[in-house]
């Protein structure tokens, strides 16, 4: 039998619903199909004192990743952050005193997943409008991975965000910007970029011989023609047709209002959108509980629930850990392990 690592779980803002999601995960580990070993890099006490109030009985073991795996099935593994900070969050009360703690959870499992002392990465929601009250200076989570994922001169590779689940996958071109920057910021190149790796991770992670892609308009009907805005017929046309003369199954551009129907989304295996809220707000409407945050183009294998900190409801017992432990098995699917 092959011995599979741990994935390494990421603490998330301590105030939003991470430590409570984590815990509730763990508690539900045979459920369904099961769920790969993990462990959360947090401070041990803070997850026990979580647990005390949310009123769960849960064991909580201080270990390291190595131990992981064998301490799993009977309680929670908790790896210290390697400073020995101690966190004082209160749920629902975000702080920027706990930010050093949040992204040094961050840092310590990309450290162990690139060092192959974790199978993969799964990270639970951050805040980051309280990041940048530190100096936080990525728009995102799925940036500053990118960042952590080479060492300091090399190139960083471009991160592509993909939210899958059962029955949609769509990446967003551009991620987190204002919507009034989205023209600049789409050029030709940036969607063959995009359209390549999404490509690639689709063919050797999610093992999809010939992924089948399509690229939603930007403009209502796709342009109409250049009569509802130029870009569909100056940028992403002209970047379809490079795509196919790669190879790549691409169709598009195609307007968006139609593509996302049950009968659309079985002629393809992912819809890339140009805007942000183009490819989520169909997911999380019709996959809000099950639809996963995937980082592709990263050397290492990073998965995510895909809501947020959601600080109104944290501490109240009130949060479901579905996304999450979709999120767990989605990475030990992509690593090769089948609990």
């Amino acid at each position: 039998m092959i011995e599979h690592k741990p994935i390494a779980l990421t603490l998330g803002d301590p105030a939003g619903i991470g430590p409570e999601i984590a815990l509730m995960a763990w508690q539900a580990r045979d459920t369904g199909p099961g769920l790969p070993p993990f462990f959360l890099v947090s401070d041990p006490d803070f997850v026990e004192r979580s647990a005390s109030e949310l009123g769960f009985s849960i064991p909580i073991a201080e270990v390291g990743p190595d131990y992981a795996t064998e301490v799993f099935p009977r309680a929670l593994p908790v790896m210290p952050l390697p400073s020995g900070a101690r966190i004082g969050a209160i749920a629902g009360r975000p702080d920027p005193a706990n930010a050093g703690a949040t992204l040094e959870s961050i840092t310590t499992a990309v450290g162990l997943v690139r060092a192959g002392i974790a199978t993969a990465m799964v990270t639970n929601p951050i805040a980051k409008y309280v990041l940048t009250q530190v100096g936080f200076a990525y728009p995102g989570h799925t940036e500053f991975l990118a960042a952590l994922s080479v060492e300091p001169g090399e190139p960083v590779p471009l991160p592509v965000m993909m939210l899958w689940s059962e029955t949609l996958a769509v990446v967003p071109v551009t991620i987190h910007v204002a919507l009034r920057r989205v023209p600049e910021l789409l050029t030709q190149d940036l969607v063959v970029r995009t359209a390549r790796i999404v490509a690639a991770d689709l063919t050797q992670r999610f093992r999809i011989a010939r992924p089948r892609l399509v690229l939603s308009g930007l403009n209502p009907h796709a342009g109409e023609s250049g009569t509802m805005g130029t870009e569909d017929r100056d940028v992403l046309e002209p970047a379809v047709a490079q795509l196919q003369d790669e190879g790549i199954d691409i169709r598009g551009p195609l307007p968006a209002d139609t593509l996302f129907h049950a009968r659309a989304r079985a002629t393809y295996d992912v819809a890339l959108t140009p805007t942000h809220d183009q490819a989520l707000i169909p997911i999380k409407t019709i996959a809000f509980d099950e639809g996963v945050n995937v980082t592709l183009g990263l050397p290492f294998i990073r998965t995510s629930p895909d809501h947020g900190t959601a600080f109104d409801i944290a501490g109240k017992g009130l949060a479901r850990p579905d996304s999450l432990m979709a999120a767990l098995r989605l990475a030990a699917r992509l690593s090769g392990f089948h609990p």
